[in-house]
């Protein structure tokens, strides 16, 4: 797929963020037998990926807004675009050596994300889509959401909050629901990369709740192009602002949905 200069520009900034990444990757293997431990090295390559992927942006459209993780909102010049950006999504998979991260970008236009990208890079798995152009996987390969239509077949990705807190009690409800009915269930700690893998029909569906606008963004655009349903849990939810969202394939969205939301 060819894409348009601002694609071109969010997958320039992904790839040269990762290769600080993995780099700092590479590290992280041998730090965890320190006493320090890998813990304050993370934060630091988390926070310098941002760094590039801001200064990459920022030059290309210095009139863009900016909205990431490690930083406080930058308004930009022109209000109706902004960059939603997560350096590295999966921290704690990053910190454990465990290669399933990945790097988030979206563009935002007067409310809605109209680019993405996201970036698995320990797997050069590079997912990106445009707003009527379809998702795409490494440049020439179009991904489409699976077609299986039985809960008995599926697999679906889910999120634990990492702390526990106060939406544990529902993931857990939910579980008790729909894993009597399922394949599988998968809790693999990046929700940027849950959604692109509904993209590419590895997962029927995902859910997952309060999530941050920078951990989604990107993915629900490319879930979207590539025919899944995104929608808020609760009718009265807005996912960028509450954070609780739920994705499937078409022909199983429905039935997916009933068991989460809790419909009989």
């Amino acid at each position: 797929m060819q894409g348009s200069a601002n694609l071109n520009v969010m997958i320039k900034a992904a790839r040269k963020a990762a290769r600080s990444l993995l780099k700092d990757f590479r590290e992280v293997e041998q730090l965890q037998v320190s006493t320090k431990g890998p813990g304050d090295f993370v934060s630091r390559a988390d926070r310098a990926a941002q760094e590039i992927i801001k200064e990459e942006l920022m030059e290309a459209r210095p009139n863009y807004g900016f909205l990431g993780e490690e930083e406080a909102e930058i308004v930009g010049k022109d209000p109706t675009r902004r960059w939603i950006v997560d350096p590295l999504d999966g921290t704690t998979n990053f910190l454990h050596a465990m290669p399933h991260w990945g790097i988030s970008i979206a563009l935002e236009h007067k409310g809605e994300i109209v680019s993405a990208v996201v970036y698995d890079a320990p797997k050069d798995e590079m997912f990106f889509a445009e707003k009527g152009e379809g998702a795409w996987l490494n440049d020439s390969q179009r991904v489409r959401v699976s077609a299986r239509s039985k809960l008995s077949e599926a697999v679906f990705g889910a999120g634990l909050p990492p702390d526990g807190g106060k939406y544990l009690p529902a993931m857990l409800r939910d579980m008790g629901k729909l894993m009597p009915m399922c394949s599988g269930m998968r809790r693999n700690g990046a929700a940027s990369l849950d959604l692109c893998w509904v993209a590419a029909g590895r997962f029927e569906g995902y859910w997952e709740y309060n999530l941050k606008p920078w951990d989604i963004a990107a993915g629900i655009l490319i879930a979207r192009e590539a025919g899944a349903f995104v929608e808020s849990i609760r009718d009265d939810q807005q996912m960028l602002v509450d954070g609780h969202l739920i994705a499937g394939a078409e022909p199983i969205f429905d039935q997916f949905a009933k068991v989460i939301r809790g419909r009989d």
